[in-house]
């Protein structure tokens, strides 16, 4: 059975990234919003990706950047995929096909589930990430949302991943994989002492606690814990 995946974003020192390849980071998340607290310049992430020295692939997040300059600098920094969390549509994602995380900002209510058609006009992308809207912010926002609204994406998404972003930490990592039945989680805040400064005893807690489940008993207990609320609803 296979594990869930660990994903450490807005790393912005090379010692967290080696430290969080170390702990077993299944992606390393490197962000290039300039408004962001965590944003790295060209050469900075160059250090990191060094420090990281192919242990584990590395992620640029980026939002609505035009698809030349995200390729200007995943090539001079080395990322092994591109992570589009603003709005871009189907035609940014397909500039860089399999290489495409795409990212959507969402705001279920409670009880809704997102509609599996979203995944439709990315049929080439890498995987997916969902996670919460901010008014302002564009992700490492650490406010929790319904999760459960992914329930079913997995299986639209063919086997690529589907990771679960917003309010996920050490404590709450598990609980989003369940409600969710995300392939893994992407952690930023969660893991923070401060803005792009992280946690040593928080990473291990994290990468301990996900790491420690199984996707197939995730799936189980996932199902154990619906049928047990279809029960006290009915």
């Amino acid at each position: 059975m296979t594990r869930p995946l660990v994903k450490i974003c807005g790393v912005a020192r090379p010692g967290d990234a080696d430290l969080a390849a170390d702990l077993g980071a299944d992606l390393i998340g490197l962000n290039f919003y300039p408004p962001s607290p965590r944003c790295l310049a060209v050469e900075a992430a160059r250090e990191i990706a060094d420090a990281v020295a192919g242990r584990a692939p590395l992620v640029g997040v980026f939002v609505d950047r035009p698809p030349s300059e995200i390729e200007e600098i995943a090539g001079r920094v080395g990322l092994d995929l591109v992570q589009l969390h603003g709005d871009e549509g189907p035609g940014a994602a397909a500039a860089f096909g399999a290489r495409a995380l795409k990212a959507f900002r969402v705001a279920p209510g409670e009880g809704e589930r997102l509609d599996p058609a979203l995944l439709d006009p990315y049929p080439e992308a890498w995987g997916f990430l969902f996670d919460v809207r901010h008014e302002r912010l564009y992700g490492g926002t650490g406010r929790a949302w319904p999760y459960e609204a992914l329930a079913g994406l997995a299986a639209a998404a063919g086997g690529r991943p589907v990771l679960v972003a917003g309010g996920v930490g050490p404590g709450t990592a598990r609980a989003a994989l369940l409600a969710s039945g995300a392939a893994g989680v992407d952690v930023c805040s969660g893991v923070e002492s401060a803005p792009g400064v992280k946690d040593p005893l928080l990473l291990l807690r994290l990468i301990e606690e996900v790491h420690g489940m199984s996707m197939g008993a995730a799936a189980d207990e996932a199902s154990m814990a619906g049928d047990e609320r279809g029960e006290r609803d009915g």
